[in-house]
């Protein structure tokens, strides 16, 4: 008799491999998306300069000593002289721009308060409204500039169980601003002593509002007079290459002589002690 078998299925060695392949799939572990980097705590008191900005001012530098060893002396042996003077050159601008990251660190302060006080007011707690805080001064300034990774610290430690006052006076020790510092320690004084703390903070940012933006005044007033002062800089050099250009040899008589060269250094060093006079004069402090 001949009849056929159901239900059936013969497993050859391909079935027997594909088996396999899900039992070792079933006891990989399962990829994890990748937990975000904290941010890191930058120490404002330092700046570092990329190589690209060394080469960049190194080179200004340089340069600027060629064109005053060209214009006053014309002697290729002054340049050399000079030229670690204007190697030095990247170290000066190092501190303008530590000066001016400070600066922009400051207005940005102001506005972070000024939002973090608001949602106090709203009636959020520190914690809430720190986090939303963040939010708003991503879409303020973005998610990677200096003030929206220090709210991030200061909400990550909250979370952690640490005191906000603590973690403020730590980022005004980081940042040497004189507005961080007093707010921490009025945070401080709030808690110690059981005052009303949304109503302290509010009066505190009004106050660093209105002195930041005393600042941000006076700047303005002299933002003119620095680019004045930048342009008169140049009028000498641009005076004595003009004449040179227009009448050649005029000024043979100072770059072949010592009394001419002596002359020549007066007049260099009083034009250094004019740069110097105008920087300290354009230098307000508040």
């Amino acid at each position: 008799m001949t009849g056929r078998r159901t239900g059936f299925v013969r497993k050859g060695p391909g079935h027997r491999r594909d088996l396999v392949r899900q039992e070792i799939a079933r006891s990989k572990p399962e990829k994890r998306a990748p937990r975000a980097r904290p941010p890191d705590r930058v120490d404002y008191s330092t700046y570092r300069l990329t190589a690209r900005e060394w080469l960049l001012y190194g080179a200004c530098g340089i340069g600027a000593c060629g064109l005053a060893s060209y214009v006053f002396y014309r002697s290729a042996v002054v340049f050399l002289i000079l030229i670690p003077f204007g190697a030095c050159y990247p170290l000066y601008r190092r501190e303008e721009l530590k000066k001016e990251r400070a600066r922009r660190l400051e207005l940005q302060f102001k506005e972070g308060i000024q939002v973090l006080s608001s949602f106090l007011s709203a009636g959020y707690s520190l914690e809430n409204g720190l986090a939303l805080s963040i939010k708003e001064l991503e879409v303020l300034f973005g998610k990677r500039e200096m003030i929206t990774e220090e709210f991030r610290i200061l909400c990550d430690g909250i979370r952690m169980n640490r005191p906000a006052e603590e973690l403020f006076m730590d980022f005004g020790r980081r940042s040497g601003l004189e507005d961080v510092d007093n707010f921490a320690q009025v945070l401080s004084a709030a808690k110690r002593s059981g005052g009303e703390l949304v109503e302290i903070i509010r009066q505190t940012a009004g106050i660093i509002r209105d002195k930041v933006q005393v600042k941000e005044e006076i700047h303005t007033m002299l933002a003119s007079r620095i680019f004045e002062q930048k342009i008169m800089n140049l009028i000498p050099f641009l005076i004595v290459l003009y004449i040179d250009l227009t009448s050649p040899g005029f000024f043979s008589v100072m770059y072949g002589t010592w009394m001419g060269r002596g002359v020549m250094t007066m007049c260099l060093a009083a034009y250094a002690g004019a740069l110097v006079m105008a920087g300290k004069i354009l230098d307000i402090e508040v």
